[in-house]
């Protein structure tokens, strides 16, 4: 039977490790730190019976484990998953991260294909259940009777990881602030009332967005763009002669967010290229001392995924949205929840060949995205999916 070798046992990613650890698939975990990845596997029946190992992370021993038809999983900081996917593709082996897409990912598809291995990345929480919720919402609308080409297209999805407890600082980091940060410094580029927008300084875009909590009452935060939202169009299978007035991937925060960071805004602004990324080190080194989670400490994770369809009058026809508003439990925070599960749910298709050999995303067959969605929506609460109109 193929082994799932998972690299990095972070407390990011043990509810997922031992969802696997608790069926009767062969698991290593693979980990800098031995202690962690036998912590990871704490309790599960794999470790009972054998089926799950942990090992200290050593890459020839990891190279020379590797076999044909195996699933890498890369939970590694982002700058090692181009490396493990090259080592994936030497072995035929599989892989699997909930990274973005980097550039060099992508320039791995046609060797992926060559060896028949498929390279899934995406597959965590944003970038990773919004792409499901997007396909699910797409796929609703072309097959509903207001369908036409001539009507008028709002979409919008946005995702935050927030402190159940609302403090001053108005937010708490579960890993290293560096790639908060870093994230603030990427220009992002949307569509707004039919239009192209950019901006090198996200934070300057936040509007006020609306979302019904899980107590069912409205509730305010501060959301901006994030990245480039434009490619996803086409990878969420919008049609060229659709109308697009709006369209947006983007991040949400706690009322009164932009005012408690308007001096690191200040700070990441002042920035030139020369030092940026030791002071960016700096940075991030001291609000990982001052705003870290403690222990035990909960934290809560909103994610909305709306598609909203107008009529040439303007006059809403179709909107519905899919959303989660979750907070963390006993089992882990929401934040390692909501990422590992939908990591091991990957594991699972690529074990299955439900992926195409090749560089992708996250699925976008109807057939697999409502499965991944029953199974996600099981294991953690929080999620909704409303008819508007």
């Amino acid at each position: 039977m193929s082994r799932v070798h998972w690299l990095g046992a972070g407390l990011s990613t043990v509810p997922g490790i031992r969802r696997l650890a608790n069926t009767d698939q062969p698991v290593i975990v693979w980990n800098r730190t031995l202690d962690k990845a036998t912590a990871a596997l704490k309790g599960t029946s794999g470790q009972k019976n054998g089926t799950a190992e942990a090992a200290t992370l050593d890459w020839d021993m990891f190279d020379a484990t590797l076999d044909a038809g195996d699933v890498v999983v890369s939970m590694l900081p982002g700058d090692l998953h181009v490396k493990v996917a090259q080592m994936c593709i030497d072995a035929k082996s599989h892989f699997v991260s909930s990274s973005y897409l980097s550039p060099e990912m992508v320039a791995l598809h046609n060797k992926a294909v060559k060896q028949g291995v498929s390279l899934v990345n995406e597959v965590g929480l944003d970038p990773g259940i919004d792409h499901l919720f997007a396909h699910a919402l797409v796929a609703d609308y072309k097959s509903s009777s207001q369908y036409s080409t001539d009507n008028k297209v709002f979409f919008r999805s946005y995702c935050g990881g927030v402190p159940a407890v609302a403090n001053k600082f108005k937010y708490k980091f579960s890993w290293s602030p560096y790639g908060v940060l870093k994230a603030l410094t990427s220009p992002a580029k949307w569509i707004e009332n039919g239009e192209d927008q950019n901006t090198n300084t996200p934070w300057k875009a936040v509007n006020n967005y609306k979302v019904t909590n899980a107590a069912g009452k409205q509730e305010s935060f501060e959301a901006y763009p994030n990245r480039d939202s434009l490619p996803f169009m086409n990878a969420y299978d919008f049609e060229d002669a659709w109308q697009v007035e709006h369209f947006v991937r983007g991040t949400l925060r706690l009322s009164g967010w932009s005012k408690a960071w308007d001096y690191l805004f200040t700070e990441i602004e002042s920035m030139n290229s020369k030092d940026a990324q030791s002071r960016l080190t700096a940075l991030s080194n001291d609000l990982w001392k001052e705003h870290a989670y403690a222990d035990g400490e909960l934290d809560r994770v909103v994610l909305v995924v709306e598609l909203e369809i107008q009529d040439k009058s303007g006059a809403v026809v179709w909107h519905q949205t899919h959303s989660i508003d979750d907070k963390g439990n006993d089992e882990g925070t929401s934040m390692a929840r909501l990422v590992s599960h939908t990591v091991s749910l990957a594991v699972q298709s690529t074990l299955a060949r439900d992926f195409s050999s090749g560089v992708q995303a996250a699925p976008s067959d109807v057939n697999i995205v409502q499965t991944w969605l029953a199974q996600l929506s099981e294991l953690n609460g929080g999620f909704s999916h409303k008819v508007i109109v």
